[in-house]
């Protein structure tokens, strides 16, 4: 058993060094990016199902590498096709802002494994009797992929706690160009 342990340990070494030695990929700059996605909004309601939809928007950000490491801070605005109408009426999900830090590490030549948290402020609407804004923390994970030293592909999941046991996760894809 030990040897197996001390020959996993040596492979993964061996393995990692060349990934995490590659800094040649710069990730710093402004940022700007287009969204899309899937919206779940829990409401923490009894009989009210959760509020499912599209998530489209931007962000923007800047991001800074130092080595193997990436940190930022971005802006961003989403809005959301998640309605649902039931016995309470009908209840549409609406823009969500947010401003946040990501902190990553770069692997292989064109790739940034990521990590965000911040603060988050989404609106749901009740029409005719109008909405109610939550605030709230965002943390979420992702990989952004370098497609050209100008263009990259990002693909995140991320969790909103909101005021009053309100919840949101959020899959999303994005394409960004770099300033």
């Amino acid at each position: 058993m030990k040897n197996v342990t001390i020959a996993a340990a040596i492979a993964v070494s061996a393995l990692a060094s060349p990934v995490l030695a590659q800094t040649n990929s710069d990730f710093s700059g402004v940022k700007a990016t287009a969204i899309a996605g899937y919206d779940n909004i829990d409401l923490d309601t009894p009989g009210v199902d959760n509020v499912e939809g599209f998530l489209y928007g931007g962000t923007l950000g800047y991001d800074i590498q130092a080595g193997n490491v990436v940190y930022g801070a971005e802006v961003e605005a989403t809005e959301s096709t998640g309605k649902i109408s039931n016995t309470f009426g009908r209840i549409e999900a609406g823009r969500d802002l947010y401003a946040g830090g990501r902190l990553g590490v770069v692997v292989g030549d064109s790739a940034l494994l990521y990590a965000k948290a911040g603060y988050t402020n989404a609106r749901v609407s009740y029409p005719g009797t109008g909405g109610d804004n939550a605030d709230g923390v965002r943390v979420g994970a992702g990989v952004e992929y370098k497609l050209s030293d100008k263009m990259f592909a990002r693909g995140e999941y991320r969790y909103s706690n909101y005021e009053a046991g309100v919840s949101r996760n959020q899959g999303l894809v994005s394409l960004g160009v770099k300033f």
